[in-house]
């Protein structure tokens, strides 16, 4: 039986302007470059005023996904919200974000949250996971909002590869989702740790070793959606950068599926001369991981071109 209807607010103040603040939020689908526990986000319907959102993020050490409806008041700097499907022990949550402008030309940012849980004994979990989750998201909302200038835009790069295939969609993509098999299949690819607690969820653990022969070891948390789309967020990191998001997609065309493997990254500048040396730039440090980001995309594309290619020459597609 559902527990009994609790709830809870959050607030924060933030040196930007309201309207940056508001802006932040309303963009959903750059919420895994925002808020920690945000995986990936997209739009199930989208129109002026209100939208539905498919959101997959963590919680706790477990990851949930749900859709939710949103009302937006940029006028009122508001934006209402209400799960429409729930992973249990969530059995229901809404709330809302009021963004109120100070005298101070700062911000005033409150989250309110209802929820309920599928029993009593999910109670406890969710109003951690709640209180944890909503502090997480404010400290990063102000420290993205604080920090929006020239000098921090410069310390990220998004950019996509894309390969021509002549194959199916469905089998790219099971090659990029089968994960398990990469130590096989990908030279670069030294060790996989693999986990898929639900379908079309994955927890990836792997070490991989760079054109220098330096090896990483990164984790990702993977939400795959067949036939045409992998996103992914990186929460293990090389130490030379703070953020990693990207997702393959894989595009039917006449000539057979356009496979993409697109990337953002922002490097950590407290890192560079650890890494690259005394003299190295921030730039420098972009270029590297770019260049080690799509040597590995572009190579794992390139075998996966090759294996598809050859299902379709001998019929197998």
């Amino acid at each position: 039986m559902p527990s009994e209807l609790r709830t809870s607010v959050h607030e924060i103040t933030i040196a930007a302007p309201a309207d940056s603040v508001y802006s932040l939020l309303a963009h959903a689908e750059n919420w895994p470059q925002l808020f920690p526990p945000n995986i990936y986000v997209d739009h199930a319907e989208r129109g002026e005023r209100e939208e539905r959102i498919r959101v997959w993020a963590t919680a706790g050490d477990t990851v949930k996904h749900w859709t939710s409806r949103r009302v937006l008041d940029p006028r009122e700097r508001r934006i209402e919200f209400r799960q429409e499907v729930s992973t249990p022990p969530v059995a229901a949550m809404g709330g809302t974000w009021q963004i109120e402008a100070l005298p101070s030309a700062g911000t005033l940012v409150r989250l309110g949250h209802d929820f309920r849980a599928t029993d009593e004994e999910g109670l406890a979990w969710l109003e951690d996971v709640v209180d944890r989750n909503s502090r997480s998201e404010l400290r990063s909302l102000k420290a993205l909002a604080e920090s929006r200038d020239a000098a921090a835009d410069e310390l990220t790069c998004s950019f996509e590869d894309t390969v021509q295939i002549k194959g199916a969609a469905q089998d790219v993509y099971d090659f990029i989702y089968d994960a398990d098999l990469w130590t096989e299949r990908l030279p670069h690819v030294i060790k996989v740790r693999l986990d898929e607690p639900a379908p079309g969820l994955q927890t990836l653990e792997m070490d991989t070793r760079a054109k220098d022969g330096s090896t990483h070891t990164t984790k990702s948390h993977r939400v795959g959606l067949a036939p045409h789309r992998i996103a992914y967020k990186q929460t293990v990191l090389p130490a030379l950068i703070t953020l990693h998001t990207g997702r393959w997609t894989f595009t039917p065309n006449a000539d057979g599926v356009a496979a993409s493997s697109q990337h953002t990254f922002t490097v950590a500048p407290e890192n560079i001369a650890k890494v690259l040396g005394a003299d190295a730039t921030v730039r420098d440090a972009i270029e590297y991981v770019r260049t080690a980001l799509s040597t590995n995309s572009m190579a794992t594309l390139g075998i996966a071109k090759a294996y598809v290619e050859g299902l379709a020459g001998e019929g197998r597609s």
